[in-house]
C-alpha cells in the first residue's frame, strides 16, 4: 500500500529517485535544489539507497560525472538549478549527443543580472536546443512520479536521450502537500534495472564520443532527432503503464481542462497551471466559456496537441515566465509556430509574468480570460504584454 506523507518537491523528487535504484548521483548544491541532494545524501548513509554518492565541486563535474556513469551502463541521477544549470551547458550537449540517458531534475529560478533566488523559467527555456527532453511539473506528487518515468523513457532502446524535470523553484520545491510514495516492488516492476548497448565493455569494445567530419554529422544529428520522435510514442506509453501500475494520469504531452466547449483558453507551464484551474471554475460557475491547456512537454513539442486544441477554441493567451530579449516568451514562440503551420486564425496573446518569482494572482488570470473573450486586444497589433509591471515604462 502506498504511503501518504507531508513533504516539499524537492523531497519528493529525491524519494522519486530512491525508488528509481540510480547506481551513481552526482551532487553540488544550489538554491532551491539543495535539499533534493541532501535528502539523498542521508538515504545513501543510512543504507535505504544503495548508490555511489559523489559530492563533486561544480556543477560542470555533476554533469561530466554522471555522463561518464552513464557511458559504463549504470543509471545516473544529479539535480541543479539556475547558474548552476547553465554552467552544466557543455556537458548537456556531450549527454545528449553521446546518447547517456542522464536523469536529472532542475529546479526552475531566474537566472541572473539582477541576482535572484526565486523561480521563473529563463534556465531551462534557454537550453531547449541542448538535445534534452523536457517536462515541466505542476505539483510534488508529479514531480515524484515523473522522475521515476522519466528514467523510463531515457533510458528506451529507441529514446537514449537524457531527460530533465522542472518544477518551480520556491513554489514547489519549498512548499510542503501531501504525497503518496510508491511501493519499492511495484516501483521494481515498473522500471527494471538498467540495460544498454550502448556502453563502454571490454568484450563488446566500441569507440564513443568521437569526433566526426562534415560528411556525417549530419547523419547523427538526424539520429538524435528521431530519438527525440521517438520519445513520444515512449512517453505516452510509459504513462499508460505508470496509470495501470499507480492509478496516477497525467495526460501524456499535454492535459486539457474544460477546453471543449471554450471560447477562450490560456496555456501554461509549470505550478501557474493549478492557480488557473481555480480561475477556470470560478469562471465556469459565472458562465463563462474558458478552459486550461498544461503544457507537460516542451521537448519534444506537443505540436499536434496544440493544434486540435485550437481547432476547438476562438482565442488562446499563453502564459510565459520566461522573455527572449527582442521577441517574445519562449513558450508562446512554441505556440505560435505550430498554429502557423495549422494556418489557425485563433486570436492569440503571450503575456509575460512571473519573472524572479513575483506572483501570478487570481485576478490577473481573470483579467487575461476576460480579455481574451472580448475578441479584441488592448492595443490594435498588440500579441505581447507584461502583464504584471508595478512601475509605469515612458515608452
Amino acid at each position: 500500500m502506498e504511503q501518504n506523507i507531508f513533504i516539499s518537491g524537492d523531497e519528493a523528487v529525491a524519494h522519486g529517485v530512491r525508488l528509481s535504484r540510480p547506481n551513481v548521483i552526482a551532487a553540488y548544491p544550489i538554491t532551491p535544489q539543495t535539499i533534493t541532494v541532501e535528502r539523498l545524501s542521508d538515504m545513501v548513509e543510512c543504507g535505504d539507497l544503495k548508490a555511489e554518492y559523489m559530492h563533486v565541486e561544480s556543477e560542470h563535474s555533476a554533469i561530466c560525472a554522471t555522463m561518464g556513469a552513464s557511458a559504463v551502463g549504470a543509471r545516473t541521477f544529479t539535480a541543479s538549478s539556475s547558474q548552476g544549470l547553465l554552467y552544466m551547458t557543455e556537458g548537456l550537449h556531450y549527454c545528449s549527443g553521446g546518447r547517456y540517458p542522464v536523469v536529472m531534475m532542475n529546479a526552475n529560478r531566474s537566472v541572473a543580472l539582477p541576482w535572484s533566488i526565486y523561480g521563473d523559467h529563463r534556465d531551462s527555456l534557454s537550453l531547449l536546443d541542448c538535445g534534452w527532453i523536457q517536462v515541466y511539473v505542476e505539483d510534488a506528487q508529479e514531480a515524484l512520479d515523473m522522475t521515476i518515468q522519466a528514467f523510463k523513457i531515457a533510458e528506451h532502446k529507441d529514446v537514449l536521450t537524457p531527460m530533465m524535470v522542472n518544477l518551480d523553484g520556491f513554489i514547489l520545491t519549498h512548499t510542503y502537500e501531501m504525497v503518496s510514495i510508491p511501493e519499492q516492488d511495484k516501483v521494481d516492476a515498473f522500471l527494471p534495472p538498467f540495460q544498454t548497448e550502448n556502453k563502454m565493455c571490454f568484450e563488446n569494445p566500441k569507440n564513443m564520443a568521437f569526433s566526426s567530419q562534415p560528411d556525417d554529422n549530419t547523419e547523427f544529428k538526424y539520429q538524435q532527432n528521431e530519438a527525440m520522435f521517438n520519445a513520444v510514442k515512449v512517453l505516452k506509453q510509459t504513462n499508460k503503464e505508470f496509470a495501470q501500475s499507480f492509478g496516477r494520469d497525467y495526460g501524456d504531452m499535454v492535459e486539457e481542462y474544460r477546453c471543449d466547449d471554450a471560447d477562450a483558453i490560456l496555456v501554461t507551464l509549470g505550478s501557474v497551471t493549478g492557480t488557473v484551474r481555480v480561475v477556470v471554475d470560478k469562471m465556469r460557475a459565472e458562465g463563462k466559456k474558458v478552459g486550461l491547456l498544461k503544457i507537460r512537454y516542451m521537448r519534444p513539442f506537443p505540436e499536434k496537441e496544440i493544434i486540435a486544441t485550437a481547432k476547438k477554441v476562438k482565442a488562446i493567451g499563453v502564459i510565459d515566465k520566461d522573455i527572449s530579449f527582442g521577441y517574445e516568451g519562449t513558450v508562446f514562440t512554441n505556440v505560435n509556430s505550430a498554429l502557423a503551420k495549422a494556418n489557425s486564425t485563433v486570436l492569440k496573446k503571450n503575456y509575460i509574468g512571473g519573472l524572479g518569482g513575483r506572483d501570478i494572482t487570481k485576478n490577473e488570470i481573470e483579467n487575461m480570460f476576460n480579455e481574451l473573450l472580448t475578441g479584441k486586444l488592448k492595443k490594435d497589433g498588440e500579441h505581447v504584454e507584461f502583464f504584471n509591471l508595478k512601475v509605469a515604462i515612458d515608452e
